[in-house]
């Protein structure tokens, strides 16, 4: 089954629950790899780039238990390195961009690493020079074979060092706080990623014996240790998925309770929908959507069209600028959007164009939506899912839309979001699998 098949027009009701952050899960799987000790996770969404990457874990020798669902008991402590030199680690590795992240813990407790050439959405350019560099001041060495795509790291050498990033990457300071939680010496990271998931890394890591300073901030401390303990660690909601339900609620004209949002964790989300015009209710950790027939976009204190563009946290999350874009073309008022990290995940738009949106693709990176204020609503149509995100924001736009809609590719999909189709029908969508 490689499509869906959407009936649109129709409003949702009922509360829905926000599964486990992907972009945590990846983190913390990989830091599974740093003790030989049982590490406990819960919440841990079951998606297909989560379950891609526990296989390759299990490939590598790591003991996986699931006790319930989205649980698991993982333990290192038979772990074969030269497994990252086998066909099939190249092979499942690079389906997905979190597989970079099994470098910074090997380099930690094993020495040594292999990072393939990153897979994942074709959003734009990836590069690993973040990665590779900053594990060079760690007293890391490499080698790449362009011929198999393969950097070979020697972490023999690995102490702490001073590492000013050149971009605030997150897998790139996930990499490198997990090298050097056990790397000799004391490590500094400055312009380090302080998103939520890197948040919840370092306090696991912490909770595992770990001596890191400065978590939520953009410059970490690290103290190196000898060896780690396992540990007990929730994921926390996933903040995209809270914003992909707030913009479906809006779009779908959906009243809609969000149960368990991680609502202080979430930013500026909320701020951002609200200028959108759309209301916000916050109920403790819960966020309720009322059914909105319109809403408006505001504008900026000096009168000029609203611009939303995505900015390392605690900026606006680039995962939600596609949800903005598809939220925009029913509201009343223009938006820019302005797409700064990646060069081709604004090429979805001419989908929304088909449906009747009017959008302005101006270049790579920016867009002008002109919103219908719901006079000109979506049309269905057949359609391809880019990518993760991009697939969900079409996703939304079919369910607001006349008429049916079939959006193929949805492996893309589900790689982000857990039984999408699923949770949305029992609120009231009509979402087949063909």
């Amino acid at each position: 089954m490689n499509a869906f098949e959407i009936r649109g027009g129709k409003a949702l009701h009922g509360t829905i629950t926000p599964q486990g952050a992907k972009n945590e899960a990846l983190q913390i799987l990989c830091a599974c790899l740093l003790t030989d000790q049982p590490v406990t996770l819960s919440n841990v969404p079951d998606i297909a780039d989560v379950n891609m990457l526990i296989e390759v874990l299990e490939d590598m020798g790591v003991r996986i238990e699931r006790p319930e669902p989205n649980t698991f008991i993982l333990q290192a402590d038979n772990v074969n390195p030269d497994y990252f030199m086998e066909a099939a680690f190249r092979k499942k590795s690079g389906k997905l961009r979190g597989a970079v992240m099994l470098a910074g813990p090997m380099l930690a407790r094993f020495r040594k690493a292999y990072i393939p050439q990153p897979g994942g959405d074709k959003i734009g350019r990836r590069r690993l020079d973040t990665h590779i560099r900053g594990f060079e001041k760690l007293g890391v060495t490499f080698n790449y074979d362009a011929d198999q795509y393969l950097f070979t790291l020697d972490g023999s050498g690995l102490r702490g060092g001073n590492i000013l990033m050149e971009e605030p990457s997150v897998t790139g300071t996930a990499n490198l706080v997990m090298a050097a939680v056990m790397a000799h010496g004391t490590t500094i990271i400055y312009n380090a990623a302080c998103e939520p998931y890197v948040q919840q890394l370092c306090h696991m890591l912490n909770m595992m014996g770990a001596r890191i300073q400065g978590i939520g901030s953009n410059f970490l401390t690290i103290d190196g240790v000898d060896a780690l303990l396992g540990c007990i660690h929730r994921m926390r909601a996933d903040m995209i998925e809270v914003g992909s339900f707030i913009g479906l609620a809006a779009m779908t004209q959906s009243d809609i309770t969000i149960k368990n949002a991680g609502v202080k964790h979430l930013g500026l989300i909320p701020e951002t929908f609200e200028k959108l015009g759309i209301q916000l209710l916050i109920e403790g950790d819960d966020i309720h959507i009322p059914a909105q027939e319109h809403y408006r976009i505001q504008k900026n204190i000096d009168g000029s069209i609203l611009t939303i563009y995505d900015h390392p946290w605690p900026g606006f999350t680039p995962d939600l600028l596609s949800i903005v874009l598809v939220i925009a073309t029913q509201a009343k008022g223009t938006l820019l959007i302005h797409q700064k990290m990646f060069e081709t995940r604004l090429f979805f738009v001419d989908k929304l164009i088909d449906m009747g949106a009017q959008i302005v693709l101006c270049d790579p990176h920016r867009a002008v939506v002109i919103g219908h204020d719901r006079q000109m609503p979506l049309r269905g149509t057949d359609m391809v899912s880019p990518d993760i995100r991009a697939g969900v924001a079409l996703l939304i736009a079919a369910l607001s839309a006349q008429g049916k809609s079939v959006i193929q590719n949805i492996q893309q999909i589900d790689r982000g979001y857990e039984r999408i189709d699923q949770r949305l029908n029992a609120l009231g969508a009509d979402i087949r699998r063909i």
